[in-house]
C-alpha cells in the first residue's frame, strides 16, 4: 500500500534558517543575556563563560550552546494522570491544550468577562477532561477568590484533581515550585515514578529582550534537576520589544530560548526542553499584542521550523482569538491558528477556549475550538490508501442504478476517513429553524450545560486526594490563608 504524505506548513528556507541561528549565536557571545539569578551565574562560571557580575550579563559561547543542545531531549513522553496514556511530543506529533494564566472568563449570558473563581476552574477543568479533540489541560485561568499569591499551586490542585489530563503550568513565585511539585509527586507516588512518566510541563517566560528573570531562571534551574520539562515561551512583539521584522524577531527569540535551554543543561544535563513561545506582531496603532494576526502566526510557525532543525520538541500560542465574544472573528482566528499550527507540526499548541490576547477564557470557546482542533488534526493525517486496489473493483459491474450508499466499502471506511462535529451546523436550513436558529455559541452554550449538568466527583483516589488537599492547605497556611474556598 502506499503511504499517505504528511501535509506540512514551511515559511523559511534551510539558508534563512541557518542565517538566523548564526546571527543568535553571534548575540549570545558577543552581546550576552542577562540572568538575574545568583544560582544560574554560578553554573555559567562553572561553564566558562564569562560574566559582567555588575549588569549579571553572560556571553556565551557556540561550544557551549552546541553541547547543551546535543544533551537536549529531541522527543519527551507525558502521561496521563492515571499514569496508562502516553503521549509523545517531539517530532510532528500535535497536542493541543488550552494555555494558561487568563484573568477573567466569558459569561456567556451577560456577554461581559468576569472575574473566576473556584467554581469556574472546577468547570473549566471537567470540561477539558471531556474534550476528544484536546490532550493536555493547563492551569487555564486565576482564581480571584483567594490571594494572588498561592494562585499558582491552587490551580493545580485543582486540575489535578478535575482533570485526567497531563498539565501545562508554571510558577508565580520562586517558593511556588515546592508544593507543586510535591502535589505531582502524590499523584505518581514517588520522586521516580514522576521522573519515569512526566506529568507536568512548566512554562517558562524570558523578559524580552535577552533577560532571563530570578523567578523564570529558578524555575528552569528547579525543573531541570526534577527532570519536568521546560516550555520557554519567548515574548517578543515586533517594533517594540524586538525587532519589527519577521526575521529579526525570529533571531531575538531563538537567542532568548536558547538561553533557556542553556540554563537548564547547565543544571541537569539531559533535561527535557520544549522551544516554545508567545511572541505577537504588535499594533502599533492599538498598543495591543493580537495572537490573532497572521504576522503572529508567520512567527511562531516560523521559530518552529527552527527548533525542528534543531531537533527540539516545539510549543506555540496559537488557536485563540482577540475577539471578545465568540463572534465571527473569534471563529476565523482560532481556525487558522489551528490549522497552520497543525501543518507546521507544532507539538503542544496552546490556544483552544483562549480569546482577547491571552487574558480571557470561554467554556463555550474551548467547545467550538475542539471541533476546529479535530479538523486541524485530521488535516495532519492525510490521504491514505485503504484498499489496493484504490476504487477500481468497486466499479465492477457499474450501473445506472448502482449506490455507494450501500457498499460494504462505504461502511467499513465511512468513519475513519471522516470526523463529526459537536457544534458545527451542518443541518439543513428548515431543520435548523426547527431547532430554534441557534447560533454555534448558542448550540456551545447548550453542550456546556448538558456535559457539566451533573456534580461528578473527582476520580482520584481518596488517600491521594487528601494528600493534595495537606500540600495545598499548608502552602495556604506558610502565605496566611486558613481555609480554601
Amino acid at each position: 500500500m502506499l503511504s499517505t504524505i504528511r501535509p506540512k506548513l514551511e515559511l523559511l528556507s534551510k539558508e534563512l534558517i541557518n542565517k538566523i541561528i548564526e546571527e543568535a549565536y553571534i548575540i549570545l557571545e558577543r552581546q550576552g543575556i542577562f540572568v538575574e539569578n545568583s544560582e544560574a551565574l554560578g553554573l555559567f562560571k562553572e561553564a566558562g563563560m564569562k560574566i559582567n557580575t555588575s549588569s549579571q550579563r553572560v556571553f556565551i559561547t557556540p561550544e557551549l550552546i552546541q553541547n547543551c543542545l546535543d544533551s537536549t531531549p529531541s522527543l519527551i513522553k507525558m502521561y496521563d494522570r492515571n499514569g496508562e496514556k502516553e503521549f509523545v511530543v517531539g517530532r510532528d506529533e500535535v497536542h493541543f491544550d488550552p494555555g494558561s494564566t487568563a484573568v477573567t472568563i466569558l459569561d456567556h449570558d451577560t456577554g461581559d468577562q468576569r472575574k473566576a473563581d473556584t467554581k469556574d476552574l472546577i468547570r473549566f477543568a471537567r470540561l477539558t477532561d471531556l474534550m476528544d479533540n484536546i490532550d493536555f489541560q493547563s492551569t487555564a485561568i486565576i482564581s480571584s477568590d483567594l490571594p494572588d499569591i498561592i494562585s499558582d499551586s491552587y490551580r493545580l490542585y485543582l486540575g489535578l484533581k478535575y482533570c485526567n489530563k497531563p498539565i501545562v503550568t508554571g510558577t508565580f513565585r520562586v517558593e511556588g515550585f515546592k508544593p507543586m511539585f510535591d502535589m505531582l509527586v502524590a499523584i505518581r507516588g514517588s520522586e521516580q515514578e514522576l521522573l519515569d512518566k512526566p506529568l507536568a510541563i512548566f512554562d517558562a517566560c524570558p523578559s524580552p529582550a535577552l533577560k532571563w528573570s530570578n523567578l523564570t531562571t529558578q524555575s528552569l534551574i528547579d525543573s531541570a534537576r526534577a527532570g519536568i520539562p521546560s516550555e520557554l515561551i519567548s515574548m517578543g512583539m515586533t517594533g517594540a520589544t524586538s525587532p519589527v521584522t519577521i526575521a529579526g524577531t525570529l533571531v531575538q527569540h531563538v537567542a532568548e530560548n536558547l538561553g533557556g535551554l542553556i540554563i537548564c543543561q547547565l543544571a541537569h544535563k539531559g533535561a527535557p526542553v520544549i522551544f516554545g513561545g508567545s511572541p505577537s506582531s504588535f499594533d502599533m496603532r492599538k498598543g495591543t499584542t493580537p495572537m490573532g494576526a497572521i504576522e503572529t502566526m508567520m512567527i511562531d510557525s516560523g521559530y518552529t521550523q527552527i527548533a525542528k532543525h534543531l531537533n527540539l520538541p516545539t510549543h506555540a500560542y496559537m488557536g485563540l482569538s482577540d475577539a471578545k465574544v465568540n463572534d465571527n472573528q473569534a471563529g476565523l482566528e482560532s481556525g487558522i491558528g489551528s490549522v497552520l499550527a497543525a501543518l507546521s507540526g507544532v507539538n503542544v499548541i496552546s490556544g483552544p477556549g483562549m480569546m482577547d490576547f491571552e487574558s480571557c477564557q470561554s467554556l463555550e470557546k474551548l467547545v467550538i475550538d475542539n471541533d476546529i482542533c479535530g479538523m486541524a488534526l485530521r488535516l495532519v493525517r492525510g490521504v491514505a490508501q485503504r484498499d489496493d486496489p484504490i476504487a477500481t473493483d468497486l466499479f465492477d459491474g457499474f450501473t445506472a442504478d448502482t449506490q455507494f450508499l450501500y457498499m460494504p466499502h462505504t461502511r467499513k471506511w465511512y468513519r475513519k476517513e471522516h470526523i463529526f462535529s459537536e457544534i458545527i451546523d451542518r443541518d439543513t436550513y428548515d431543520y435548523w429553524v426547527s431547532l430554534g436558529k441557534k447560533n454555534s455559541a448558542e448550540r456551545a452554550k447548550d453542550k456546556v450545560k448538558e456535559i457539566l449538568q451533573e456534580d461528578i466527583p473527582s476520580t482520584l483516589n481518596a488517600d491521594i486526594q487528601a494528600e493534595l488537599q495537606n500540600i495545598m492547605l499548608a502552602d495556604a497556611k506558610r502565605n496566611g490563608v486558613d481555609k480554601l474556598p
